[in-house]
């Protein structure tokens, strides 16, 4: 069979996402294996940002070549070079699922972006060697960038998370509740779209004994523990704690090294769980954390943190007010 006659323009397509899919594992793997002693890493604009840019360029700029493309493929034809690299890493345990979550909105975006600048290009451009060297270049716009990024772009920010939850209970059960939290159910926990990505589930939280310089143990599934220390202790009113991540107890297969807690770009540093009474027996449960985000992309990453805590508070909550309410009606 005549494999060009088979596919037809349509293998110019095939081999332009092959090619794009091939440059992004080709990056990543190098990474892995440390190629470059102080090129690009995967914290960094070149790879969440340049990497798929690039990504899409290829595969646009390979079909484009040899003719015309719609519109239409520019912005979705490197989305497939960028959902097949993001398996790859998967089935070669190069990175977790929750990084690819992370990774995958702004890599499709960054690729559309690549995708249609290549349309464009060649658009306004025959065909010549001097296109094609222009083309290579792009190649190398992620070594271009990781050199100086951190240097400019690098920052170190405490994000605030505040959650809270209404219950219908006095604030004697409420602190009872919040002080230690005895083992969580599975059946206790609602359904929450950051354990799906891959963040583990809460388990328990111990108290050594009561009042200031009391050890919380905080553990998660997964082996995640939370050593954490009281700092403010006022019985019905406030309960504080500084935390401090088993850092070095946390398994790879857990949260690997780009989102491990207490690692060099993520870090929970304090929570507080605060009672507001409302009147009529109810009382208002403030929970609250401070983060630590540190990336040359803190805005992007910032989003991920904040919802991520504010599911995962939102869930500890949901549970103590299931319980609380339980043990009220029960008195």
């Amino acid at each position: 069979m005549n494999i060009r006659a088979f596919f037809g323009k349509d293998r110019w397509i095939i081999s332009g996402v092959a090619l794009g899919l091939l440059y992004g594992l080709a990056v990543r793997i190098s990474v892995r294996f440390h190629v470059w002693d102080k090129g690009i890493s995967v914290m960094t604009w070149g790879f969440v940002f340049g990497v798929p840019l690039v990504m899409g360029f290829l595969t646009v700029f390979i079909a484009e070549r040899e003719y015309r493309i719609p519109v239409w493929k520019w912005f979705l034809l490197p989305w497939l070079a960028v959902v097949g690299m993001a398996l790859g890493t998967l089935l070669m345990l190069l990175e977790g699922f929750i990084c690819v979550a992370i990774f995958l909105p702004i890599g499709l975006v960054c690729a559309s972006i690549g995708g249609v600048a290549a349309g464009i290009f060649g658009g306004f451009s025959k065909r010549t060697r001097t296109t094609d060297v222009i083309a290579g270049c792009v190649l190398f716009l992620p070594l271009l960038v990781t050199p100086w990024e951190s240097s400019v772009l690098y920052s170190k920010e405490i994000r605030n998370t505040e959650t809270f939850i209404d219950i219908a209970a006095p604030d004697t059960v409420i602190w009872a509740n919040i002080e230690r939290v005895p083992a969580i159910q599975p059946a206790e926990l609602e359904n929450s779209w950051s354990h799906r990505i891959g963040f583990p589930n809460p388990i328990e939280a111990t108290l050594s004994y009561e009042g200031l310089g009391g050890i919380r143990h905080a553990t998660f599934g997964g082996g995640v523990l939370f050593v954490e220390t009281v700092d403010v202790w006022q019985p019905g009113q406030r309960l504080g704690f500084s935390i401090r991540a088993a850092t070095d107890q946390i398994p790879n297969t857990t949260l690997d090294e780009h989102v491990r807690v207490g690692g060099p770009f993520f870090d929970v540093l304090h929570g507080e769980y605060s009672l507001e009474p409302l009147g009529d027996g109810v009382i208002r449960l403030h929970l609250s954390s401070q983060h630590r985000v540190s990336t040359d992309f803190n805005w992007y990453a910032s989003l991920w943190t904040n919802a991520i805590m504010s599911d995962l508070q939102n869930r500890i909550l949901h549970v103590i007010k299931a319980r609380c309410e339980k043990e009220a009606v029960r008195r």
